[in-house]
């Protein structure tokens, strides 16, 4: 593999988890991102109180992602080959937290609808 393109991303991620798993992930984060968008679009502003539920519910979304991952792989903190493995590791937990965060956002608004902050 000399130079790195989409497609070879594209590939060794289908790999890693199957091309159905993976469309099926890139589906759920497409659905959960355009849910995202018409919950700020209809509401015109972000509601402190659901993002500070939402970042509160980031550490479990962190540990779901990578226990999916370790899963998903057939893998263990065991098998931690070095730095850059606490790195990949980390960069999973960052983005689980995010997802989850945004995910918990979305669902409070859908849920709860607009509500004042007063």
């Amino acid at each position: 593999m000399e130079e790195m393109t989409f497609g070879t991303i594209l590939a060794v991620f289908e790999e890693i988890f199957g091309k159905g798993l993976f469309w099926a992930m890139v589906v759920v984060a497409a659905l959960i991102t355009v849910a995202y968008v018409y919950v700020l679009v209809r509401d015109r502003e972000m509601s402190m109180r659901k993002f500070l539920l939402a970042q509160l519910s980031m550490p479990i979304g962190g540990i779901a992602a990578v226990w999916f991952v370790l899963w998903v792989t057939r893998s263990g903190l065991q098998h931690m080959g070095g730095p850059i493995d606490a790195l990949l590791l980390l960069g999973i937990f960052g983005a689980g937290a995010v997802g989850f965060a945004i995910l918990v956002y979305v669902a409070q608004s859908l849920v709860r609808g607009k509500q004042s902050e007063s």
